[in-house]
């Protein structure tokens, strides 16, 4: 086979033409991403969702060894529907030093890097292997990437990286941490009555908002308290609870019978997720109480639907260390978002957040990614593949 040689943006052209939604399959993009590295020579593997529908895709280049870098990215991409998009978000548009489309900041552009350079690390000598891998549904909950490191340490046990270089966005600045992100879905179970007899009737929706208050207050309590010194590092410098989306009720004259939200909590590091999911079904237990004394049948049900934890700043982290060096960048970062890394750091890998573009950016209409950031990029990859060389 040719190998397909290729710039980082005619990549990320090909990339971005791909319509990742969470929605949709992403295994056209994966298939292609397979064709590109079988042309030079480079081995992939997969790891699928329960659908079939679905694949991270990994690979190594180099010896088998342990000490080497892995570039983590996700393929899946938030939807446009509803935005007010100048140009056409599946093909890359270069305008005014910028290039857009939907994922091109967030983050196929970093994915593009990833990939073009693979035929510069295949043609050298590498000491310690580079390791490619890109999960799936990473918006919807960093569903991915538990299985994609469980499966890279299975595949690969003799060549563990000693860093893992997740390519969200962050300008090229290096970032030690950030907040878990939990996802956690709320169904409340009510008792239909004519609105008359409200008495004799369980509002699903009222119960619902008497939980969304709590998680309001605690949000509130939360930015009211000194914050820690890690807390500090994050802006803001507290645990958030968050309701993005609710749905529910019949119509005005009937008490609800059903009400469900979604709930995300980014925790700061020195919290945990657990206890305050904990919390939440407590207090969603105490209004179950009130409401089955009504009638048996209501109550609350709190699903963890995504666990997204964070990632701890590591004090001499190898994956620190090593961006710093290849960056000059010794200032201190973190961010609110979250990314994949925490499930690597989870699997017991060492993990910094450093990639092209500016999140500000991100899921947006006219989505962007500077041509400068792409630049810094393939400059920062290519001292990456210098380093794995001695």
């Amino acid at each position: 086979m040719t190998p397909m040689m290729m710039t980082p943006t005619e990549i990320l052209a090909k990339l971005v033409s791909f319509p990742t939604v969470s929605s949709e399959t992403n295994l056209p993009l994966v298939d292609w991403v397979e064709t590109y590295l079988e042309s030079h020579g480079v081995a992939s593997h997969r790891v699928y969702d329960e659908t079939g529908q679905k694949a991270s895709i990994y690979a190594s280049i180099g010896p088998d060894v342990a000490g080497g870098v892995a570039l983590s990215g996700h393929t899946d991409v938030v939807p446009v529907e509803g935005q007010d998009w100048s140009t056409d978000p599946w093909e890359l548009t270069e305008k005014d030093g910028r290039l857009y489309a939907r994922g091109s900041c967030d983050m196929k552009g970093f994915d593009a890097l990833a990939l073009a350079a693979v035929p510069a690390a295949v043609a050298v000598d590498l000491k310690r292997p580079l390791q490619i891998a890109f999960s799936y549904d990473e918006e919807v909950g960093l569903l991915g990437a538990p299985g994609l490191a469980a499966a890279m340490l299975e595949t690969f046990p003799n060549a563990k990286a000693a860093a893992v270089i997740v390519g969200e966005p962050t300008e090229m600045r290096v970032v030690s941490g950030h907040k878990g992100c939990d996802a956690i879905e709320v169904h409340v179970r009510g008792y239909e009555v004519h609105s008359s007899l409200v008495h004799e009737g369980v509002s699903a929706i009222m119960n619902a908002a008497k939980l969304i208050n709590w998680i309001t207050d605690q949000t509130t309590a939360n930015m009211a308290k000194t914050p820690d010194p890690v807390a500090a590092m994050f802006h803001p410098p507290f645990t958030t609870l968050h309701v993005g989306v609710i749905n529910g009720g019949t119509a005005s004259n009937i008490t609800a019978k059903d009400c469900r939200f979604n709930v995300d909590i980014r925790c700061v590091p020195t919290e945990s997720g657990a206890d305050w999911l904990a919390a939440l079904r407590a207090e969603a237990a105490r209004i179950s109480a009130d409401m089955q004394a009504i009638h048996p049948d209501t109550g609350i049900d709190v699903k963890l639907f995504a666990p997204g934890p964070g990632v701890k700043p590591e004090e001499g982290g190898e994956a620190e260390r090593l961006a710093r060096q290849l960056t000059g960048d010794n200032a201190s970062h973190t961010v609110s978002y979250g990314t994949d890394g925490g499930h690597f750091q989870e699997a017991g890998f060492s993990v910094v957040v450093c990639g092209p573009g500016n999140i500000d950016q991100a899921h947006k209409p006219d989505e962007f990614l500077e041509m400068s950031e792409l630049a810094k990029g393939e400059v920062f990859l290519s001292r990456l593949i210098e380093h794995l060389q001695n």
